[in-house]
């Protein structure tokens, strides 16, 4: 399962986006027992959740899902951001090996200066006594990317961190894998260059506009280009988004990386800025699938997974690594075949009910609930 739950500071603090809500329906007292009774009604074994502010998470939301068997890792934005992201687990059914925070903030790095973050787990399941099974493992990594849809630059590196610590934490020293299992909201709809690249596993960003990365504008204002590369080798992160050490030259000498760009389309008429961006693109070995489809059967509208005073589209996915990744030559290994998801619905079936949040859904965003078979 994964679910955006709103924090209630920023519900508070974008107040304009929820004028058409009912206002009995927005305080915390109302919509926190909404919000357990979903997650309890939904029995998932794991649970993604992303704005989960601190002092409801510490005080009501992790001691009500640790009395339903579950136990759970939380990660907190940096700065003065008051929320975060938690994955939680049933403890009868995976085992915690490890719990891997990410933080996307870079100090000194003038593109990586957001607050956002990441939690990647390695879970191993139990066997039918309850003890953990030492053939198999999986990888849940949960994130919530930055909002601003003019800066696509800032998603893409944010992006690059967290898929390096996926395939260090995913790969084994033989070349296998683990299973993986990627949610989130990323504040990017499905017909947008970042989810091309997340499911193909390449972006080709020669000329693209910042603003066009995360689709969530028809007309982005503003003509600036991304920089090749986007995000600075001090990183440490290479263009197929995997860690790697920077070289003493590369780390001594002068660098725009990581600067913000100020390209135009008009430069790349510049012989030098066109030679700039001949090597623009990167990559991820990861062979992500989404488990919904973005479309609404028979008639094609697309799926909505959140709704608002000021937009209805699908921002939150469920990624996985399909059954059967590991190469022949390395027998033994697992995957993850979809065997079912819980349907999403279109914006005017939302518009039926007032959009979101509302007495019965709780958050600005729907739940996306998938079930896998872990085979080999």
């Amino acid at each position: 399962m994964s679910y955006n739950i709103l924090s209630q500071e920023l519900l508070q603090d974008n107040a304009y986006l929820y004028r058409h809500c009912n206002p009995s329906v927005l305080p915390w007292k109302h919509r926190l027992p909404n919000l357990l009774a979903e997650i309890q009604q939904y029995d998932a074994d794991i649970v993604c959740l992303q704005e989960v502010q601190e002092d409801h998470y510490e005080n009501q939301i992790k001691p009500a899902l640790q009395a339903l068997g579950y136990q759970c890792e939380y990660k907190k934005r940096t700065g003065s951001k008051p929320d975060g992201c938690a994955v939680i687990f049933k403890s009868s059914r995976l085992s915690l090996l490890s719990s891997n925070p990410v933080e996307y903030f870079r100090p000194g790095d003038a593109l990586l200066d957001r607050d956002n973050v990441g939690l990647v787990l390695l879970l191993r399941p139990n066997d039918t006594t309850g003890q953990p099974d030492p053939s198999a493992s999986i990888c849940v990594a949960n994130t919530h990317l930055l909002y601003n849809p003019r800066r696509g630059d800032i998603k893409l590196a944010q992006l690059a961190i967290l898929l390096a610590e996926i395939n260090r934490l995913s790969r084994h020293p033989d070349g296998s894998t683990n299973p993986v299992v990627l949610c989130g909201d990323f504040n990017s709809t499905p017909w947008s260059p970042l989810y091309s690249f997340l499911t193909t596993g390449c972006l080709e960003y020669k000329g693209m506009q910042i603003g066009m990365v995360s689709g969530q504008e028809s007309n982005p204002r503003g003509q600036r280009l991304l920089p090749s590369p986007i995000w600075s080798q001090c990183l440490g992160i290479d263009h197929q988004c995997q860690y790697h050490k920077p070289s003493a030259e590369s780390s001594s000498s002068p660098t725009v990386e990581g600067a913000i760009s100020t390209l135009t389309v008009e430069d790349l008429a510049n012989t030098a800025a066109v030679a700039a961006y001949n090597r623009a693109r990167i990559e991820h070995g990861l062979k992500l699938q989404s488990s919904y489809q973005h479309r609404l059967m028979p008639d094609g509208r697309p799926e909505i997974t959140t709704c608002h005073s000021r937009t209805a589209m699908t921002v939150d996915y469920i990624l996985f690594t399909p059954e059967f990744i590991t190469p022949p030559s390395l027998p033994g290994g697992w995957g993850l075949q979809l065997m079912g998801r819980l349907s999403l619905v279109g914006q005017s079936e939302l518009e039926e009910v007032n959009g979101l949040p509302n007495r019965h859904h709780s958050s600005d965003h729907l739940p996306l609930l998938t079930r896998f078979r872990l085979r080999r």
